[in-house]
Formats: C-alpha cells, structure tokens, sequence
C-alpha cells in the first residue's frame, strides 16, 4: 500500500481570496501549528506588494500566483541505475509536484535571507519569481539547465 497523503479535498482556501494555492502555501509557512501567524505574515506580504505598487495593474493575489507559476519547474534530473552506474535521467515533473517543489523553493529562499522582517523578505521574494528572478527562479532555471545538460540521457526514462 503506497503512503498516506493528505487529501486534496480537505484542503481549504485562505479566508480572504479563498485561493487554494494561497491556502497551501500558508500551510507550508505555518511552523509548529501557528495557522494566525503564517496567515498574518503571508497577508502582510500581499499588504506590502500592494503598497509598493511595482505590479501595474495585478491584484497582490495574483502577483503571488503568478510568481508561483514562474517558478515551477517543468523537468527535472532524477538517478537511475542502469547496469552499476547512476544516470541523472531528465524527466518531467507532474503538476502537484510541480507547485510543491515551487512552494518549497520559494519559502527555503525567504527563510536563507537573514535580518529583516519575514513579510518583507517574502514580498520581495514573491516579487522577484514575479519579475523572473530572485532566489527560487535561479533554482528553477538551475534544474532546467541540469535537464538540458543530461538531454543524452534521456532515453533511459521509463
């Protein structure tokens, strides 16, 4: 029997957008059970996007969604062994995944940024992956590059 997960139908959105991406990202910010404080640096992140106003015409909401998606990868390297040696084999990455790994990228970069406030340092991420830059968009292109590079081993995806 494969793992328990946690289902997607129990996943809620956030309160204020009702976007499910907003509401998982939350879950993921969330340390030690604390919902109230990740969903208040999270809102103060959107807060301070608005304020900034460095997105013409985009909601905060949205500037968010689409810094995600920007950051997503599309293929990635996984090991295979074939016959006593491992290859790094370019694969393509399903869409869970994708906006998990892309989540993941995303909070490792706010958290390695030390000395300021976390909404600041997520604003200015999430405005980076919005731009196409940043922290989690260098990792994204970095695997994209590592894909490419191993394009001869693709065959060995099966």
């Amino acid at each position: 029997m494969g793992r328990i997960t946690a289902s997607k139908k129990q996943l809620k959105g956030d309160p204020r957008h009702n976007s499910l991406l907003a509401g998982k990202f939350i879950n993921c910010l969330m340390l030690d059970g604390k919902k109230t404080v990740a969903q208040k640096v999270f809102y103060d992140a959107l807060a301070e996007i608005a304020r900034r106003g460095e997105a013409e015409g985009d909601e905060p909401i949205e500037v968010f969604e689409t810094a995600v998606e920007n950051i997503k990868p599309y293929i990635e390297v996984r090991s295979k062994r074939v016959g006593g040696a491992s290859y790094q084999v370019p694969m393509q990455v399903n869409r869970a995944r994708q906006q998990s790994l892309a989540i993941r990228w995303l909070l490792e970069a706010v958290r390695d940024k030390k000395g300021r406030p976390m909404h600041l340092k997520l604003a200015d991420e999430i405005m980076a992956g919005y731009k196409k830059e940043g922290v989690a968009y260098t990792k994204r292109e970095n695997t994209h590059r590592m894909a490419d590079a191993n394009k001869a081993f693709a065959h060995f995806a099966w």
